[in-house]
């Protein structure tokens, strides 16, 4: 199985920035996408970054030219920095992958178990 474990999160002001970072373990053999979603009280989960294997980016409207998703392949880790936060970017931060553990045929959607991002004067 895949673990994903997110760190990062906390509280700002608005206009201020926070760098989130998730680590994925496991028996790993291969990951495809590695991405962000955020769930805010009484929404629904949304996508906010996801990056693939090849480098490819994808961002949630909302966010485009204030956060930036990064991955570091070597170590199954994937960052999203946040700048310009906004009070209505203060959600739960759930880091994504799609992964495929040894011995599999089959990627995988995993999820962490989230990191709280404030944005409040």
């Amino acid at each position: 199985q895949v673990q994903l474990v997110e760190s990062g999160g906390g509280l700002v002001q608005p206009g201020g920035s926070l760098r989130l970072s998730c680590a994925a373990s496991g028996s790993i053999a291969s990951i495809n996408r590695m991405g962000w979603y955020r769930q805010a009280p009484g929404k629904e989960r949304e996508l906010v970054a996801v990056i693939t294997n090849i480098g490819s980016t994808n961002y949630a409207d909302s966010v485009k030219g204030r956060f930036t998703i990064s991955r570091d392949r070597g170590q199954n880790t994937v960052y999203l920095q946040m700048n310009s936060l906004k009070p209505e970017d203060a959600a739960v931060y759930y880091c994504n992958c799609s992964a495929k553990v040894a011995l599999s045929l089959y990627y995988i959607n995993y999820w962490g178990k989230g990191t709280l991002v404030t944005v409040s004067s």
